[in-house]
């Protein structure tokens, strides 16, 4: 019984914080019950249908839909107060992963699989709700580079499995499982612990000379220079240059140098003897 109201706390928690997602995206109501249903009951649906146990959680008990709409709705209603409520999102979240774990783990040995299938099974059913919700929310899922989260899952199945082989009650072996992994994640929002962060950046390395596998000759210029170059004319000039208007370039002219007496073309101002 005390399992039961757990997860109801638990979708309820997860639709709310959906909800607030699909906002930030400004979608309509519809889209915000939708990706709070996704939220809150797609880790359970993906699990079920991965291992083939039917009916679906929400299926079985049509009445999870009617809770995780209404609690959508009633985020809409109130988004205004949301913001005071942070920690508690935060404290029912942590309830919400502890509960979806165990229930993973649970449906998995009841199925008689081992010790690996339940490990993912607890962990599809703790987190997949959220990846899916990032999805729709077109970001990168929050559980793949912020606080211990998923890395948590592992600890509370390994508990529950390690209980359950040593023969310990089933309630013993429930609530020591949940305050590991609801202590856990307290512990990680706290003081904001988290994984160490793969940062790689590719960088284009300069290529070398001799690096490189062929050489090949730098291609030189093939224009050839006649050692001529025109006059600059006004831009508003058109007519073209005569052959006086000629200069040549291997002696040039400098106003240091003034021009040979004997040049028919000498400006007037220099004195011919």
């Amino acid at each position: 019984m005390l399992l039961t109201v757990l997860f109801l706390i638990g979708i309820t928690a997860e639709a709310m914080t959906g909800a607030l997602a699909a906002g930030r995206q400004k979608m309509d109501l519809f889209g915000v019950t939708m990706v709070a249903c996704v939220t809150a009951l797609g880790g359970g649906s993906v699990r079920d249908m991965l291992l083939g146990h039917y009916p679906l959680s929400w299926v079985e008990h049509p009445y999870y839909l009617v809770i995780v709409a209404v609690a959508a709705i009633i985020t809409v209603l109130t988004s205004s107060l949301m913001t005071y409520f942070r920690i508690l999102f935060l404290v029912l979240d942590s309830v919400g992963l502890a509960v979806f774990t165990i229930f993973g783990v649970r449906i998995a040995l009841e199925m008689d699989y081992g010790f690996i299938i339940a490990l993912v099974s607890g962990l599809i059913t703790g987190v997949m709700g959220g990846i899916l919700r990032d999805i729709l929310c077109n970001r990168i899922p929050l559980v793949f580079h912020k606080e211990l989260y998923a890395s948590i899952v592992p600890v509370g199945v390994i508990v529950y499995y390690g209980l359950t082989e040593l023969g310990v009650s089933e309630d013993i072996t429930v609530l020591s499982s949940l305050l590991i992994v609801f202590t856990l994640r307290i512990i990680a929002i706290y003081f904001k612990l988290s994984l160490p962060v793969f940062d790689y950046q590719e960088k284009q390395a300069p290529r070398l000379e001799r690096n490189k596998l062929w050489h090949f000759p730098r291609r030189t210029s093939t224009r050839h220079s006649y050692g001529f170059h025109w006059k600059k004319y006004g831009r508003h000039s058109r007519s073209a240059p005569s052959g006086d208007d000629i200069v040549s370039a291997a002696s040039p002219q400098t106003p240091d140098d003034p021009q040979s007496p004997d040049d028919p073309h000498a400006p007037a101002h220099i004195e011919r003897s």
